[in-house]
């Protein structure tokens, strides 16, 4: 896929397995022993990879045939669009390719159907070799294991329009650090503007939630809870916002393409976004880009937001050692590291956020959003539950906007969303 922030937040689509697909697991066909000989035939399926890097993935797959002279990796690639309906049809028909590209909602249902294998059975040897985060990231709810090699990481700073914060009497040098100073200086920057200058462009998403600590989930992972005291606090202080037009009016239809052009037209005071924006501003927007402040993702629990994608084994596979080995040489430090360097993406190994390309600087914004993203993805964690799935955003997205119009209370709409989405959960099992 095309790895920007925004691609990874809009590439979390629902997969939900036929019924006959689901169960308890079991491993026909397969073994969940990886400590054979690696040899034999195994498919490679990626996201959307292909156009872009062709040669890196055939050196890849070339390289790791010469590590292990008996084994042949057929790699295919699909398309962004219908990714997770190829997967769940592939999945129902027994046609799963041995090792697949997956994000952490993607893999839920295959690892509940017992098609994605256990990696802390089958390769707990190489746990240590990835950041905590990132491991965890393919962990299930209700299911006690990990169903992927974390593979890719992102995310991205907050920017800000410096001449927007000065002509409101905002200190450029001091951003927001906190959820209360950035309420106080959207409200604030409404005031001075008559409404005209909006500081955030989108409505709280589950992230949002959970970035301002919010429990999203009760234990055991059978149910929603993000409608606690602190969630109808977060949404309480969003409806001000939305009632001053601190929160742009058009946030209810907002996409992040939307805001993004928003903050460009300088409509917006601030936008999240990655390494990969800064080009962009520079182009399209060159008066924007002389005043560009950026600053860190703002979260109550210290841990800022990541996105992951993870790179799962078919606990159906008949060459089980080949498809674990390679999945993990696609995943290791010195390939994911020469990855890296290909696009505006982290690799999800230990210590490899250390190597000088991720602390370095040499006096360019682009190293320093990839410096400052690369150390807070060191303890960052995915908000986004493994479980929630696109109709429970919309579900949710729904309820907030009921809430800001005044039409339901912050409380009644995160009551209906959560309720929504439980029973959404309940299908999905």
């Amino acid at each position: 896929m095309r790895i920007s922030r925004r691609t990874f937040a809009a590439a979390a689509v629902a997969l939900v397995l036929p019924v006959s697909a689901c169960g308890s697991g079991g491993d026909d066909g397969g073994s969940t022993d990886a400590s054979g000989k690696v040899e034999g035939d195994i498919t490679f399926q990626t996201w959307n990879l292909r156009a872009n890097f062709k040669p890196y993935f055939e050196g890849l797959i070339a390289d790791f045939e010469k590590k292990y002279p008996g084994t042949r990796v057929k790699w295919i690639d699909q398309p962004a669009e219908g990714y997770a309906d190829k997967i769940s049809a592939d999945a129902a028909g027994g046609t799963l390719p041995d090792v697949v590209n997956v994000s952490p909602d993607l893999v839920a249902p295959l690892a509940e159907a017992g098609l994605a294998l256990d990696l802390d059975k089958a390769a707990g040897k190489y746990k240590s070799e990835y950041l905590d985060g990132a491991w965890a990231g393919h962990q299930v709810p209700g299911l006690s294991g990990t169903y992927a090699f974390p593979w890719y990481l992102n995310t991205g700073p907050l920017f800000y329009n410096k001449s927007l914060f000065k002509k409101a009497g905002l200190d450029p040098s001091t951003p927001p650090k906190t959820y209360d100073e950035l309420f106080a200086d959207a409200l604030r920057l409404a005031k001075k503007s008559d409404g005209k200058v909006a500081t955030l462009a989108n409505v709280p998403t589950i992230e949002d939630f959970g970035r301002y600590g919010v429990q999203l989930m009760n234990k055991e992972g059978t149910g929603f809870a993000f409608n606690d005291a602190k969630g109808v606090e977060l949404l309480t202080k969003y409806k001000e916002l939305y009632d001053a037009k601190a929160l742009d009016p058009q946030a209810l239809t907002a996409t992040p393409e939307s805001s993004g052009k928003k903050f460009l037209t300088e409509a917006v005071a601030m936008n999240p976004g990655s390494a990969l924006d800064l080009g962009n501003f520079k182009k399209q927007a060159p008066n924007l880009y002389k005043n560009i402040g950026i600053t860190d993702q703002i979260t109550s629990t210290g841990h800022v937001n990541m996105y992951v994608m993870g790179v799962m084994v078919n606990s159906r596979t008949k060459h089980t050692p080949a498809a674990v080995a390679f999945a993990h040489f696609v995943t290791d430090a010195r390939n994911q590291m020469s990855f890296a360097k290909k696009v505006a993406i982290f690799p999800s190994t230990a210590g490899s956020l250390d190597d000088p390309y991720f602390t370095k600087e040499d006096g360019t914004d682009e190293t320093r959003v990839r410096i400052a993203a690369a150390k807070s993805l060191k303890n960052a964690v995915n908000y986004t539950p493994v479980l929630f799935s696109e109709q429970m955003k919309t579900a949710l997205r729904n309820e907030v906007a009921k809430a800001l119009q005044g039409k339901e209370s912050p409380k009644t709409a995160l009551d209906n969303a959560v309720k929504a989405c439980d029973q959404l959960l309940k299908q999905q099992g």
